[in-house]
């Protein structure tokens, strides 16, 4: 978990956590959104992250998966799918940060989560999201039709 500066930013950061863990199931998508974006938006290198969701969506686990430079990252998808046979997951929802500022999925991006979409439908496991996160804003691809 980053460490924030203010207190109060790293209280709700652990507020959020708790809710995330302890729901039965991920009735808010904007909770999801505001935790992974507290998580991932202060990072100054991009970061892809997978929340492994069991049958009912509940959180299983968060991982911080790849570490990339200012402006990309390399993604393997076979460890991708390693990491969801390990948590037992029945699906996933996918997550990096653009340090630069822009929610705007590259074409990289969408052609990743096909790639990754794919790769973890062989083993049952379904993508339900594909969150491009900032500071400002948490974009889903989901949710604009990327997927």
């Amino acid at each position: 978990m980053p460490n924030y500066p203010h207190p109060i930013i790293q209280q709700a950061l652990e507020l959020l956590a708790c809710e995330i863990r302890h729901t039965d199931t991920l009735e808010s998508p904007d909770a999801v959104k505001d935790y992974l974006r507290l998580k991932l938006a202060p990072k100054d290198h991009e970061v892809f992250a997978v929340v492994f969701l069991d049958c009912q969506h509940r959180v299983i686990e968060l991982e911080e998966m790849f570490r990339g430079t200012l402006t990309q990252t390399s993604i393997y998808p076979r460890e991708v799918v390693r990491a969801a046979m390990m948590h037992n997951a029945a699906a996933v929802i996918l997550a990096h940060n653009h340090p630069s500022g822009s929610a705007t999925p590259s074409r990289a991006d969408e052609l990743l989560t096909q790639t990754l979409k794919q790769a973890l439908a062989l083993v049952d496991v379904r993508v339900l999201d594909h969150l491009v996160v900032t500071v400002g804003e948490c974009l889903s691809m989901a949710e604009r039709g990327l997927m």
